[in-house]
């Protein structure tokens, strides 16, 4: 080494610590870097669990709602919902290796989910997102609270959800529908009462007329920028419910799913009841999969991030020790430059002595 005391070199031994308090930090960005990549991959494979938890339960309700369906399929179709909604749970409690929760925000420590007396599922995180430095100036979240994952998600269409009156007794079942004109849609409370089975009125929150029409199967009604259509033959007293969409989590959707199977009956109003209820289980289970997936594009994102910032913490590491190592490493030709230069000198100076050391008037004599 060039000194071994800061007094030997006093500017060099200052820039030498400085240099490793700049080693140091990279390397705890570092470890950082690789704690979070772990971490992030336990939450991506989390998230395609449950992407794929919800892709069956969607294929289950597309089976149940077949016209052939019987009671007894239902009640074994029942049977294996029960299981994925009991699966889904345990995934949102999933944890890391080091034994976090991974959907409990900033209570790591907390199970993020689980049921009440009645069997509802809540949350019990919160709504925390850590933030770990994984560069000089560079934070990544390291995942999302469950709340934002598996609760706050949109029901319906995710612009407004149908509704079948559960006292209704005829077939009638809503089909597609879709908001057509987002300027006229104003997010109010519909309900459209069928006057007969072959005359419908739609009246909004305060119980105004808004709009009315002669009926039959598959007409399509349209009213405030809303458009959707009614198969069947509904009866007269029946109503249907048009509402915005609310935030409802996965447990819920997967729930209504359920008490729709186990209480089915195969009364021809009994399943336009259910196929309503499947109808609208259908679309909240597209859009808790669009979550799943918004929510795995962000996680593959912070993993790009990670993988990128590894790389310059690398290339900042060798250009630190370089630097260090210029300071305060010995520079072995330089070193061995004076060494010669040294010896070369000494010798000059032995044989300097030797000659004058024979100079004597005896030598003369």
């Amino acid at each position: 080494e060039r000194f071994s005391l800061p007094a030997e070199a006093p500017v060099a031994a200052t820039q030498v610590l400085s240099l490793d308090s700049a080693l140091a930090a990279n390397a705890q960005f570092s470890r950082n870097g690789e704690l979070m990549r772990n971490r992030l991959g336990a939450t991506e494979s989390a998230l395609t669990g449950a992407g794929d938890v919800l892709q069956r339960v969607r294929q289950l309700a597309v089976q149940s709602a077949n016209a052939t369906a019987s009671a007894e399929t239902r009640r074994l179709i029942a049977a294996e919902v029960r299981q994925h909604l009991d699966g889904i749970l345990q995934i949102a409690n999933s944890t890391d290796g080091e034994g976090e929760y991974l959907f409990s925000g900033y209570s790591v420590q907390a199970q993020p989910f689980g049921r009440d007396s009645a069997g509802t599922v809540l949350y019990n995180g919160d709504q925390g997102q850590r933030q770990i430095q994984i560069g000089p100036e560079r934070f990544v979240a390291d995942t999302d609270p469950g709340s934002q994952v598996f609760q706050m998600i949109r029901n319906g269409n995710g612009t407004f959800t149908t509704a079948a009156g559960a006292a209704n007794a005829g077939t009638g079942v809503v089909g597609a529908r879709s908001v057509v004109d987002p300027l006229q849609y104003d997010g109010d409370t519909y309900s459209v009462l069928f006057t007969a089975a072959d005359v419908y009125e739609v009246r909004d929150s305060s119980n105004a007329l808004v709009t009315s029409g002669s009926f039959s199967a598959g007409t399509t009604i349209a009213f405030r920028g809303i458009q959707l259509a009614i198969d069947g033959v509904p009866a007269s007293g029946d109503t249907f419910t048009v509402a915005p969409s609310q935030h409802q989590d996965v447990f819920t959707t997967i729930g209504n799913f359920l008490d729709a199977l186990e209480n089915a009956d195969d009364s021809a109003a009994g399943r336009a009841q259910f196929s309503n209820v499947t109808n609208e289980v259908l679309q909240g289970l597209d859009q808790a999969v669009g979550r799943m997936l918004e929510v795995r594009a962000n996680v593959g994102s912070r993993l790009s991030a990670i993988d990128a910032q590894q790389t310059l913490n690398e290339d900042l590491d060798l250009q630190l020790k370089t630097l260090r190592s210029d300071l305060k490493d010995t520079d072995y030709a330089e070193v061995l430059t004076r060494l010669n230069q040294q010896m070369i000198s000494l010798e000059a100076a032995q044989k300097s002595f030797v000659s004058t050391q024979r100079l004597s008037l005896f030598d003369y004599l």
